[in-house]
C-alpha cells in the first residue's frame, strides 16, 4: 500500500534527520513529504520509529494510508504518479 508521510518540524536538526531516515523508506515528493510503498507490518514498524526520533510536543507527523484504488485516482500536475519503486536495481 502508498503510505504518504506527512510532517512539520520546527527544529532544523530533528527535521533533517527525519528526512534523511525517510529517504530509506520512499520518495520525496515535496518538502515535507514522502511517498513510501510498505507493507502493514512495515508501516508499523516505520511509525514506531518515527515515534521515538520526534518530540509530539512540538513536531507534527501524519501518516496517511491509500489503497490501491486510490493510487490509481491520484492527479499530478509537475511530477510523475505515485508508482512502486523497482524490485531490482542493476548497478
Amino acid at each position: 500500500m502508498l503510505v504518504l508521510v506527512v510532517y512539520d518540524i520546527p527544529h532544523d536538526q530533528r527535521r533533517l534527520k527525519l528526512s534523511n531516515f525517510l529517504e530509506g523508506y520512499g520518495r520525496r515528493v515535496q518538502y515535507s513529504v514522502f511517498e513510501c510503498f510498505l507493507s502493514l507490518e512495515e508501516m508499523r514498524q516505520l511509525h514506531q520509529t518515527v515515534k521515538k526520533k520526534v518530540k509530539p510536543a512540538e513536531d507534527n507527523v501524519r501518516f496517511y494510508w491509500l489503497s490501491q484504488s486510490a493510487v490509481s485516482q491520484v492527479l499530478t500536475i509537475g511530477s510523475p504518479p505515485p508508482e512502486k519503486p523497482p524490485e531490482v536495481y542493476i548497478i
